[in-house]
């Protein structure tokens, strides 16, 4: 996942006004509502009045740690400009919304919790968490073998990356070979990027071009390069992928792999300082919230039905080492 910073809510203004020029929802009363083609619609609005919520689970509840049932809110920190459906600002640029929100909201009351949102660019993230200032990260965190040295996991989301270039390329890709030579952006210090280099040295290795990586600041620059065919591809977290191809009516999918490579399906996880005691209830809320259906709420409402899991599990196999 890339670093992100305040003045990205530039980028999720663009990317919703893209999207409300490539829909039939261009009338004023519903300029809070995105209709793709398909049928999928996304609510961009500040309100949220249709965002799923649920009751208190009171066994759950009890094994919150008792300074943060002290305090009666959840401290979640994440990402403030990604593209939607994930964690994005509204249309008022300054309210964030998106299914990460939501599920922190479908936690927090799981746990009789209310939500405390806060923004910070990527790495500094991680530092609020090291640092005890904010009790959870969910915010499209990869699970990773060198991130559970220092964190907890409970997960809830697959972990799937997209390949998403001009609509009728004719380019397809099923695997390392089809990228070689190809001109590919993606976000500095992400997975994808890691899965890129990596292909690179296998494909180098057998005598064939390595992909050249380029790297912008923003979303939008990625589509306005894409868009004008100073790359060929864009890869990055499929449900972002999935809405602005479905949005924009100009690009499209033309591949999707795991974000911890060809060996492991790679999983999107709530994070938390190692050992602080509040995984349990997380993992135990989000079961609960698969159990009842309000997961799936979740899940459907933000067009993430490839992305669904069928249990949250603590600190499972992840991304491997770099240096293994």
């Amino acid at each position: 996942m890339p670093k992100t910073s305040r003045r990205l809510a530039l980028v999720a203004s663009a990317l919703v006004a893209l999207a409300l020029t490539a829909t039939a929802c261009s009338d004023p009363e519903t300029e809070n509502e995105v209709v793709t083609s398909d049928g999928q619609s996304f609510d961009l609005s500040p309100e949220q009045s249709t965002r799923v919520r649920v009751d208190k689970v009171d066994d759950i509840a009890a094994k919150v740690p008792q300074a943060i049932r002290d305090r009666g809110t959840l401290i979640v920190t994440g990402s403030g400009g990604t593209a939607p459906p994930l964690r994005f600002y509204a249309s008022d640029d300054k309210t964030i919304v998106g299914s990460e929100v939501d599920f922190s909201y479908l936690v927090a009351d799981i746990l009789g919790l209310k939500v405390d949102l806060k923004v910070a660019d990527w790495s500094q993230n991680f530092v609020k968490i090291d640092s005890g200032e904010n009790d959870v990260f969910i915010s499209n965190v990869t699970v990773t073998e060198e991130r559970k040295d220092k964190y907890d996991f409970a997960t809830y989301r697959l972990d799937n990356l997209a390949f998403e270039a001009k609509k009728d390329s004719g380019w397809k890709v099923d695997g390392r070979k089809d990228v070689a030579g190809k001109k590919i952006g993606v976000g500095s210090g992400t997975n994808q990027e890691q899965l890129l280099v990596d292909w690179n040295e296998q494909n180098v290795a057998e005598g064939l071009a390595p992909a050249e990586i380029v790297y912008y600041q923003n979303a939008a620059d990625y589509y306005l390069a894409l868009g004008s065919g100073r790359i060929d591809g864009y890869f990055g977290p499929n449900p972002s992928s999935v809405y602005h191809a479905a949005t924009s009516g100009e690009t499209e999918i033309i591949g999707t792999f795991s974000g911890a490579g060809d060996a492991l399906q790679g999983e999107i996880g709530v994070l938390t300082k190692k050992d602080n005691g509040l995984i349990e209830a997380v993992n135990e809320a989000i079961n609960h919230a698969i159990e009842d259906g309000s997961y799936q709420k979740v899940i459907d409402r933000w067009g993430l039905q490839t992305e669904a899991v069928t249990t949250s599990e603590v600190n499972p196999a992840g991304l491997p080492r770099t240096d293994a």
